[in-house]
This record gives C-alpha cells, structure tokens and sequence, in this order.
C-alpha cells in the first residue's frame, strides 16, 4: 500500500523536540499542526504527552502510537489545518479496526489533534514561548482547557504540591476537561571520573537519552582516544559541576575513586537539585568519604542523597556490568523519585 505522505525518520530525539519542530515548520511558511496523546488505557504503546507534528504535505515527525494510529491521525490533522478546529480522537480495542491500528493487546489512547496559529489552535507567540521556556531548561506545564480550548503556560512552583508532582514524577494527565502537559529539561549526566566504567556508561546513557559530559582534570583520563567524541568539562569538579549548571533533571556519578576529585564533585552536587548522586566506592570508602563532606561543612542530611556504593546490588562485576547497575539505579530514582535517598519521603 502506498500513502501520500513521508515519513521523515524518528531519531532519539525526535519525539523530544517535537514543540521545537513545530516552530521551525510554522516559521518557515508550512501548514502545521500537533497531534498529542492525552490519556491512555491499558497496554497503550506510547505515553501520555507523546507528541507528533505535522505539515500541510502530510510529512510528519513524531510518534502517538507506535503504528497505524498515525494514519488516521494525519488526515484528521489535513482537516484540523484548513478548518481551524481542534478535535478529540480516540482509538481502542472497542473499534473494529483495532488490530489494525496496533492496539489489540488491549491498549486505548485519547490524542489532540491542534491545528498552530489557526481558528482553535495554539498562537505562534503561545508556542513560541513554550519553546523559549524549554530552550532556557525552565520546568513549564502547557496547558489546555478542552472545553474552551484556552492556553497557558505554567511555570514550576514548589508551594504547588500538584504541579511539582508533575514535575517530579516527569508525567503529564488530563482530568477532566484539563490536559497538563509536562516540559521537562531534557536529562543530563555529568561523570566525574574518566574511568574504565565511564566508557560503557556514556554509551547507555545516551541510548536512554542523557546529554552526556565527562569530567576528569587528568590529562592521561581524560583523553579524546580512550573517548572519542566526547565532551568534557574544563576545570576542576566543583568549578566544572558550577559552570556547567546541576537542576533537578540532572544526575551526577563520581566514578574516580580519588577523594581529591571525587569530593569536591560531590559538594557541589549535594547542595543542588540533581535527581541522582551516585559515588563508586566501597561501604568503607563511603564512610571516609562521608566524614570528608561532613568536614568541610556539607550537611548531614544532604550528605543522605548520595547512592554509595553506586548501582542497584545485581552482582556486577564487569565496567560494563557495573554500567548496567549504575543506570537502573539513575532510572529508579529517575521514575520513582519516592526511592531517592534523604527525601524524607
């Protein structure tokens, strides 16, 4: 079967930098459109806030399903584009269609189709600012009321229990008539520490879609032939932790074993917002390293965040191995921040 329109790839960023897209697309004279997932039931194969954009031509980028959903969502987004209205789509196993469109194992999904800078749709200046806020690592919510189609952009505000489990928990929801949208920072790790164990770690890390940077003041570590295109930070841990900026969508994991490097890295660290600290050492070293921190003046309970011994206890013993542990453990805390150590919670 042939269809009209192109597929112009998924990338490990392409379902990231949808908002981005959208605005490059609108700014260069297409028709465009955004189709998100809203609510999902069952085994459904992409998450709430999964995003696709569209043009006038039907090219799009993005996923909402995984499979044939996209079809039905595209031409309802070629409708959406020339009359201006928005629309609610709802795809499930209760259709009869439902093998077909990828959602026979029980799945159900509910996506927007908004058609940008026309009739009920987004105005450019409202995406625009959204694209602003992402491009700043600014926490914001977009959201959408179904009833009137009204926008806003909500930044993060800790007094807002709610709002900052959104941010927390990196999942967006619609109740009732409000669909919430989270627009998280994208994740970050620094590793402190070029080791043997960094090598397999960048790789992971940046499948499961982290900005890597390493940082190692060695010269014999830190090299472009034991790292190949990789990028490290210049200076000392605690001066490349703070040029480099350590918020709440970044995780930190000190992997040199030298208390010299490894320390003053983690001072920093403790006293931000990182959703993971890990440090590699043994229960001992931890205890020396404890005593370290607590001397030169990191407090106790800050001192509690650190994951040490480093990973989730799987047996490791290999760097890649050990790799492994280390990024089931950043995901742990990553998608339950309830297991995060020192949180109180």
């Amino acid at each position: 079967m042939s269809f009209g329109w192109v597929w112009q790839g998924l990338s490990m960023t392409s379902h990231d930098n949808i908002p981005e897209l959208a605005l490059e697309w609108v700014d260069a004279g297409r028709s465009v459109a955004l189709a998100t997932v809203v609510k999902t039931w069952g085994s459904a194969p992409r998450p709430v806030g999964a995003q696709l954009v569209i043009d006038g031509e039907l090219s799009f980028q993005g996923s909402v399903s995984g499979g044939c959903v996209e079809s039905a969502v595209l031409f309802e987004a070629s409708d959406a584009m020339q009359d201006g209205t928005c629309r609610m789509l709802s795809f499930g196993v209760s259709d009869e269609s439902a093998f077909e469109v990828g959602l026979a194992c029980g799945g159900e999904i509910e996506v927007m189709v908004e058609p940008l800078g026309k009739g009920q749709g987004p105005s450019v200046t409202e995406l625009r600012a959204l694209v602003e806020a992402r491009a700043s690592r600014q926490p914001v919510v977009w959201e959408v009321d179904i009833s009137s189609w009204a926008r806003r952009l909500l930044p993060r505000d800790p007094s807002d229990e709610d709002l900052e489990k959104r941010f927390w928990t990196d999942r967006s929801v619609r109740e009732g008539d409000v669909f919430r949208g989270v627009h998280n920072p994208p994740l970050r790790l620094v590793i402190v520490g070029a080791v043997h164990i960094a090598q397999p770690l960048v790789q992971m890390a940046r499948l499961a879609g982290y900005d890597v940077a390493l940082c190692d003041p060695r010269d014999s570590f830190a090299s472009a032939e034991r790292f190949p295109g990789e990028r490290f930070l210049e200076g000392w841990p605690d001066e490349a932790l703070g040029a480099h900026g350590v918020d709440a969508r970044t995780a930190v994991v000190t992997l040199s074993h030298d208390p010299k490097i490894d320390t003053p890295a983690l001072r920093v660290a403790l006293l931000s917002e990182a959703f993971y600290i890990g440090a590699l050492g043994s229960s001992r070293t931890h205890a020396k390293r404890v005593a370290a921190l607590s001397e030169v003046g990191v407090p106790e309970k800050a001192i509690a965040r650190i994951d040490g011994p480093v990973g989730l206890d799987i047996g490791a013993s290999s760097p890649a191995e050990i790799a492994v542990s280390i990024m089931a453990e950043m995901t742990e805390r990553l998608r339950h921040p309830e297991t995060r150590p020192g949180t109180g919670s």
